[in-house]
């Protein structure tokens, strides 16, 4: 690989970490063809991007971007693959599933909404990150929850004012 071609995959690799909020970096290496070819039909299902990346390349991206990836880069160790994602526990959500049958992969750390995660150990908190979708419907759950009360105290009683008093005051007791 010539200068040129390195300082343009670190350009290109320096855009997708602008690019994307969620980055994960996991060691896939030791997948047959075929686990590797199901590992990225899972990826693409989940709208997660996989790619397969010099550490060297990656480490001079990382600092050439603007974001603060800490002590990421101290993973960068052995076979390196990214996997971009909207979601932030998507990825990890994939690696979960896939370890079910196979060892691999290996998460090496994550950089989710500016927060780092370093080791296979945080695979679980990962998993259990909520997506915005995901918060946005807790949150409408828990708005409709009053009123939802509300309807059914109307419902049971009768429609009157009284009623409808007497059936709120019932259910704060």
């Amino acid at each position: 690989m010539t200068r040129e071609e390195k300082s343009q995959v670190i350009e290109d690799l320096t855009a997708q970490l602008a690019d994307n909020a969620n980055i994960y970096i996991a060691d896939i290496s030791g997948l047959n063809a075929g686990l590797t070819s199901d590992l990225r039909r899972a990826c693409f299902k989940a709208n997660i991007k996989l790619a397969i990346v010099k550490n060297t390349l990656l480490e001079k991206a990382m600092e050439a971007s603007d974001k603060d990836f800490g002590d990421l880069p101290s993973v960068l160790k052995g076979n390196t693959s990214v996997m971009y994602a909207e979601a932030g526990n998507a990825p990890a959500k994939v690696i979960k599933a896939f370890r079910k049958k196979s060892e691999k992969p290996l998460l090496k750390g994550a950089f989710i909404e500016e927060a780092i995660y370093i080791g296979d150990d945080q695979l679980d908190t990962l998993v259990d990150i909520k997506s915005r979708e995901e918060l946005i419907g807790d949150i409408i759950g828990l708005l409709q929850s009053p009123a939802k009360n509300v309807v059914s105290a109307l419902q049971s009683s009768g429609n009157t004012l009284t009623g409808i008093l007497k059936t709120l005051s019932q259910k704060e007791g």
